[in-house]
């Protein structure tokens, strides 16, 4: 089985971080309630400073892969909503397929030398 190489409107396989951004906004949120949701979601294996995920969000808006859906007002803080394009959808669901297969790939080549149950 050949796993696909790249996910749509990226050309590369998703970083860790973006994969969780994309995943996250699967269900609208705004930039805090990102970086909680993938904090909580892995665990805390992947923490995404403000830097990293405002910066991400720039990148994805522009590439189309997100959508800004405007911006709400929580106590005395603005704060900008986002959620997947239908693009960003594909993407995100291109690299779960990409990573079920690399992941079905590395458990085949452990099995053949007796290293996965």
């Amino acid at each position: 089985m050949t796993p696909p190489r790249s996910s749509p409107d990226i050309g590369l396989a998703l970083t860790e971080s973006t994969f969780c951004i994309l995943a996250a906004l699967a269900e609208s949120r705004h930039g805090y309630a990102v970086m909680q949701w993938v904090l909580e979601a892995t665990g805390a294996r992947v923490k995404l400073g403000p830097g990293t995920l405002y910066g991400a969000l720039t990148t994805l808006t522009e590439k189309g892969l997100i959508a800004l859906l405007g911006e709400r007002v929580e106590g005395s803080e603005r704060r900008k909503v986002y959620a997947l394009s239908e693009s960003g959808r594909a993407c995100l669901q291109a690299e779960v397929v990409r990573l079920e297969a690399m992941t079905i790939l590395g458990r085949e080549a452990l099995r053949q030398t007796g290293g996965v149950r």
